[in-house]
């Protein structure tokens, strides 16, 4: 079994890629299987083969410990855990070849706990790797852009996983497309947008981050893709084929 942890911030496309991936590799013949980490969702783009709602209950927890929404899902990170054991037999009851796990919404509950690094490394797997997922919405500036950049840095860090970064939402970003790929792949040109768009303590900041997010190795460059239209697939499919497959590709 091979695994793919789709993280980004809330809002950024997780559980729609996490829902094109499905179809991508049940298309092209591998047996799939989707593992919501998110409590708390509502409404998901595809069937759960595994889901955490059947193990956490957000609402009981909320009646049970008087609790609000927020501080329900703190908790729920943290039961999910001690739900390891039934989790990884519902995996195995399922037994995919690939098993692409949809984290919950609020990042911070699964990448900065204790309880998702446990997950991680306790889902058995031949190999894992992580998707991040960069929302075109947020980082049309190079500010915003820089501020993303190093929250990918850190998840990275927590999650200890080989990560591909992926722009997401490049159909409705129009002319900012070229510009944050730009951004991306010359660390001079974001350096010099960042001159032409802040000034003083923030232009220190951003710059200082910049260069040391540079020296870790981040300025690779984005995939960009589209949710909804499909573009830029092909270019993702191929990077996590080369990290779980050793570049071999899903046959059809």
């Amino acid at each position: 079994m091979k695994t793919i942890f789709v993280s980004g911030t809330a809002g950024s496309g997780k559980s729609l890629l996490s829902s094109k991936l499905y179809d991508y590799y049940t298309k092209n013949g591998a047996f799939t299987a989707v593992l919501n980490l998110d409590p708390g969702v509502e409404n998901l783009p595809y069937s759960c083969d595994v889901d955490v709602r059947d193990f956490v209950d957000i609402v009981s927890i909320m009646q049970q410990y008087d609790l609000g929404p927020n501080g329900a899902l703190v908790m729920a990170a943290d039961l999910i855990a001690s739900k390891i054991d039934d989790i990884q037999n519902e995996v195995n009851r399922v037994n995919p070849d690939y098993l692409i796990v949809d984290t919950p919404g609020q990042i911070e509950l699964f990448a900065y706990r204790s309880s998702g690094r446990f997950l991680i490394d306790n889902i058995s797997s031949e190999e894992k790797t992580s998707v991040f997922l960069f929302d075109g919405a947020l980082i049309t500036t190079p500010v915003n852009f820089v501020s993303i950049a190093l929250l990918a840095t850190s998840i990275r860090l927590r999650l200890n996983l080989p990560t591909i970064n992926v722009l997401t939402k490049t159909d409705l970003i129009g002319a900012n497309l070229k510009n944050i790929l730009q951004w991306s792949s010359s660390l001079s040109t974001l350096e010099s947008a960042i001159a032409n768009d802040a000034d003083g303590d923030t232009y220190t900041l951003t710059t200082n981050i910049l260069r040391g997010l540079n020296l870790s190795g981040f300025a690779q460059g984005l995939i960009p893709i589209s949710n909804v239209t499909g573009d830029g697939f092909v270019n993702l499919e191929g990077a996590l084929s080369r990290i779980l497959n050793l570049g071999e590709e899903v046959e059809d």
